[in-house]
């Protein structure tokens, strides 16, 4: 017998996610996955499962659901008020749902992005080796919708246990995102890379699952020419038209047409999935703070 979550809650946008889909770029797929996939990790390690196990990832308002059968279930990620039928349970450890109980995840009191790890995973149809919902493709499972029913998968113990107690990261104040210039660092002013290594943005509202965007001084192209469409990977940092720098994160296109001043390393993303609108952003090269000219040697970024 198939056990299954049923949605109660969807909230504002709850997606399935696990490790992503790689190897598929080249076909116009990108990757999709948890944004913060060191909490999704953790998650799913403290309810037993391997760190690819689908999860649910919330967004700002949380979310409720029902199991058919009891399980075990993690809520980490954002920090928010965790209730199973009414009554207050432990945030970020493993708790027990009960058959037929409600599991209400609420909205983030810190950071912008949960995520629910239930034992044995979730478990629907995977679409070119993941379970992951990509907003801007459409593969995988749509995001939730209140009633619909998601397939719980076996529990099976993995690893030796942890204990219920474990640090998570907190939510950050300020984004300070180490990036190396190029490819097309050149498309821009001195005075833009400077403005791009010096001034403090902010994360808008506007950002989401495909990329962060922000608010703040616009960056001044030395070049003004058609630049053709090219690849660009996770952790880009587009230029539009209006000169507020874009990071590019999982659900990114795979091409793009804009000048890519900069990339950001993969191990800084995850801070960015949890960075609520208005939190200060800034951009360090090199491992510094500082700007280089367009003729300048690109860095050779330290290890994270």
């Amino acid at each position: 017998m198939t056990h299954v979550l049923e949605v109660i809650r969807a909230g504002a946008l709850t997606t399935v996610q696990d490790e992503g889909r790689t190897g598929w770029a080249h076909l116009g797929v990108g990757r999709a996955g948890a944004l913060d996939a060191p909490a999704a990790r953790l998650a799913n390690r403290l309810a037993g499962n391997p760190p690819g196990a689908a999860v649910l990832e919330t967004t700002v308002t949380g979310c409720a659901v029902r199991p058919d059968r009891t399980v075990v279930a993690v809520v980490g990620g954002a920090v928010c008020r965790v209730t199973v039928d009414g009554r207050p349970v432990a945030w970020g450890a493993p708790v027990r749902v009960p058959a037929g109980a409600v599991l209400d995840v609420g909205p983030a009191a810190s950071g912008l992005r949960g995520y629910l790890a239930f034992a044995g995973g979730l478990v629907p149809e995977p679409v070119l080796g993941s379970r992951s919902a990509d907003l801007l493709s459409g593969l995988g499972p749509p995001p939730l919708r209140d009633g619909d029913v998601l397939p719980l998968g076996v529990p099976a113990a993995y690893g030796p246990p942890l204990p219920d107690a474990v640090p998570w990261p907190a939510a950050p104040t300020e984004l300070v995102l180490p990036v190396s210039l190029g490819p097309r660092h050149t498309w821009f002013t001195d005075a833009a890379l400077r403005t791009f290594t010096t001034a403090v943005y902010r994360v808008s509202p506007h950002s989401n699952r495909i990329g962060l965007r922000t608010e703040g001084p616009a960056l001044e192209r030395a070049r003004e020419e058609e630049l053709p469409s090219e690849g660009v990977v996770l952790g880009a940092v587009q230029v539009p038209p209006d000169g507020r720098p874009v990071v590019f994160l999982n659900d990114h296109p795979t091409t793009g047409g804009y000048p890519v001043v900069g990339v950001v390393p993969e191990p800084a993303l995850p801070a960015a999935a949890q960075a609520v609108p208005g939190t200060r952003v800034r951009f360090v090269v090199g491992g510094r703070q500082g700007p280089l000219r367009r003729n300048a040697p690109l860095p050779r970024l330290r290890s994270l």
